[in-house]
């Protein structure tokens, strides 16, 4: 990978063994590994059993999630928020596994609309709950910084799986809620419907 990128840079019209520059192959190498992490996870070690049994069937919600990805048409950052709802039947994961869950698939290369479905679709194959809601607001570099050209625009996917599908007032809840702040939080971090539970 080191000499791919010294290979680009060259073809950039620079000079990889410039003082600037002579550590960058390395410096890129690291990172470009660590963005695309996601490819090595394991589900079943970041959940690490994290499922416990409670007697619960209302919805929990985590929003606000910061997530960052990279664009797979010209690997350029996409970044911005993550809203996550679920109705457990029978059992709720430790809530520091949803964030974690998302990094999983954001840290790979990605188109927006493929990542709010695999996370959707994961949650309910692995918790099995009565349903799940995603919602994702992003800016997109690819069309931020080239292209097009507009800073502001923000992309925002969905995806409802179960009662969040066949429900209509379920949905609406979830939507309210990730559109007004409804509990005590008012400094942008995130709130949670429902229970908390420990890793």
């Amino acid at each position: 990978m080191r000499e791919t990128i010294r290979h680009l840079l060259t073809e950039l019209g620079e000079d990889p063994d410039r003082d600037g520059l002579r550590e960058t192959p390395r410096r890129v190498e690291q990172s470009l590994q660590f963005l695309t992490g996601g490819y090595r996870a394991d589900i079943d070690s970041v959940i690490n059993g994290a499922l416990f049994p409670v007697e619960y069937n209302e919805m929990v919600l985590v929003r606000d999630i910061d997530f960052y990805s990279m664009c797979e048409h010209h690997l350029l950052p996409f970044f911005g928020k993550c809203h996550i709802a679920y109705i457990p039947d029978g059992k709720v994961i430790g809530l520091s596994k949803i964030p974690r869950l998302v990094d999983v698939f954001a840290r790979r290369l990605q188109v927006q609309e493929r990542l709010t479905s695999q996370i959707a679709e994961t949650f309910l194959n692995q918790i099995h709950p009565l349903g799940v809601a995603v919602v994702m607001e992003a800016t997109h570099l690819c069309m931020a910084m080239r292209g097009v050209q507009k800073q502001n625009a923000v992309t925002t996917t969905s995806a409802m799986l179960g009662v969040f599908r066949s429900d209509a007032r379920t949905r609406h809840e979830f939507l309210e809620l990730i559109r007004h702040r409804t509990g005590p939080l008012t400094d942008g971090a995130s709130w949670t419907a429902g229970v908390g539970c420990a890793d």
